[in-house]
């Protein structure tokens, strides 16, 4: 393990991973984004270099921080092998430097390494912060820049340093942070101010679940929950009505889907996570139309298999879907399989002989991600027994599932951060439609990512690299998708406002926001 990406165990709360890849993945992320800190220069210790490191001769008791010198090289070195330089050098103190170097060496090597990886990682965090704050700050207001950036870093310092403190179980420091925060980041602020409230409240409740909880505040999210219910089943509406990432995922797996089905006459989807939730199968009546319209012969019929707990709403969905496919003269089935991801089995679901099969994942799978591959491992034999055409995969495109609690603090903030950016430039400042999106939609996976661990933490994203050693490792080969140009063209057609783009990423789509990637989709065959 590289000493400069070394991060010590105060700096994350709850279990590590098991995961090799995830642990990698979390090493990564210490380059990623954290706060400033007061060492301008700290070099990295190599176990197989023959230099010597020596602190400065300064003995001033009023400096903290010694800037670290380079000794000469074995190769650079006159004299006999006992000594370190032949012309040793008093210092200050009238100690050699063959006596400095023997007593900086006789220090305990745990406890030095220990303490240059520590200081060593804050000093990297320090130059990622800094462009991490100037992305995030200089897309605001040009009539408002200097102010707002000044802003916007320090609250970047104490969001870190609150979850710092968070992390470490500091909890009067911790408090006093969080009620600087809340008065600084509002909820109808800057696109900055705003999602800094989201990783507020998930800060709040990460350091309360450290804390014995009272009867008093059980009962009242026991209260709240159907009225906050209704509230993201509004959100989510709003998202997929103004936001183009569920949508982008829906036009790439529909395009997908229906290269797979040219030709056949008994098509045949699984759809897990069925529609995420919305009341409607906006992406099955966009699949019928096109299946009805395009040219040749309609399919003789057309099943499709949603996966959810809900199975009430989504046979009413079932139902709407039959009479709208049926008015346009396909046979269609729909059938329902009550369960979720983790409890599939292969037997749950109706394959017909002669059938073509495609499964539809579009940001589910990540919410069997765990600390150790078995539950996703599970689920992704299960789906490589059925043998599908083609398993077209959406999701989300940022590491959000490190080890690190710190790691994961600042790779959501950067990510996020994009998102309300976007919706800046989508709806005006006091739109209630972009605080319900925010508040109970993207908030809420923030608060999951940020507050929960173990089982309770299901928002586990992960970037498009770590998902194609995922899908390699369970037995699938990727299926390059080649539609840049429709795909750009779809962007230009649903008109969302300029920033947005898609591009393509070794076989992958991605729609990012001016360059951060936020969603990608991808195919794979078995």
């Amino acid at each position: 393990m590289a000493p400069g990406l070394y991060l010590p165990n105060e700096f994350f709360i709850g279990e590590g991973s098991t995961d090799v890849d995830e642990v990698s993945t979390g090493l990564e992320l210490s380059h990623s984004a954290m706060a400033f800190y007061p060492y301008t220069y700290l070099p990295t210790l190599d176990n197989n270099s023959t230099s010597s490191c020596f602190l400065s001769s300064s003995d001033s008791p009023k400096k903290t921080c010694k800037r670290l010198k380079r000794m000469p090289s074995s190769d650079e070195s006159i004299g006999s092998n006992n000594s370190l330089c032949s012309n040793s050098t008093v210092n200050s103190n009238g100690m050699n430097r063959t006596e400095s170097y023997t007593s900086l060496t006789s220090l305990p090597r745990l406890q030095f390494r220990d303490h240059v990886w520590t200081l060593n990682q804050r000093f990297l965090a320090a130059e990622a912060m800094e462009e991490a704050a100037a992305a995030m700050m200089r897309r605001d207001d040009e009539d408002r820049d200097e102010e707002v950036n000044e802003d916007g870093i320090k609250l970047v310092h104490i969001l870190f340093s609150c979850a710092e403190a968070v992390a470490c179980r500091d909890r009067s420091h911790a408090s006093t942070l969080l009620s600087e925060l809340r008065t600084n980041a509002k909820i109808f602020g800057t696109s900055f101010q705003r999602v800094s409230s989201c990783f507020v409240q998930g800060l709040a409740d990460r350091l309360q679940l450290v804390q014995p909880l009272g009867a008093v505040g059980i009962v009242a999210a026991a209260e709240y929950s159907m009225t906050y219910t209704e509230k993201k089943e509004e959100a989510l509406s709003l998202v997929y009505e103004i936001c183009p990432h569920i949508q982008f995922g829906h036009f790439v797996a529909n395009a997908s889907i229906l290269e797979a089905f040219e030709g056949e006459s008994f098509v045949h989807v699984v759809d897990l996570g069925m529609t995420l939730g919305l009341r409607h199968g906006h992406q099955w009546r966009t699949l019928i139309d096109s299946l009805a319209n395009r040219a040749g012969e309609l399919p003789r019929r057309l099943r499709i298999t949603g996966v959810g707990h809900s199975v009430v709403r989504l046979r009413t969905i079932g139902d709407e879907l039959e009479d709208y496919a049926r008015s346009l003269g396909i046979n269609f089935e729909f059938s329902v399989v009550e369960s979720n991801l983790e409890n599939l089995k292969k037997e749950d679901f109706k394959l017909y002989e002669g059938e073509v099969l495609v499964v539809n994942s579009i940001l589910q799978l990540h919410c069997v991600v765990k600390e150790s591959r078995g539950a996703l491992n599970s689920v992704l034999q299960i789906i490589h027994e059925l043998s599908p055409k083609v398993l077209v995969l959406v999701e989300q495109d940022s590491s959000h599932n490190g080890p690190f609690f710190l790691g994961r603090f600042m790779e959501a903030l950067h990510y996020y951060s994009a998102i309300f950016d976007s919706l800046d430039a989508m709806l005006p400042k006091y739109d209630t439609k972009r605080a319900k999106i925010e508040q109970f939609y993207f908030a809420e996976e923030i608060k999951n990512i940020v507050s929960c661990e173990g089982p309770a933490r299901i928002e586990r994203h992960e970037k498009v690299d770590q998902w194609r050693r995922r899908m390699s490792r369970a037995g699938f080969q990727p299926v390059p998708i080649k539609m840049i140009s429709q795909a750009k063209q779809w962007l230009e057609k649903i008109k969302v406002c300029e920033g947005y783009t898609i591009v393509e990423e070794k076989g992958c789509l991605v729609l990012g926001w001016t360059s951060k990637p936020i969603v990608a989709a991808s195919c794979w065959k078995c």
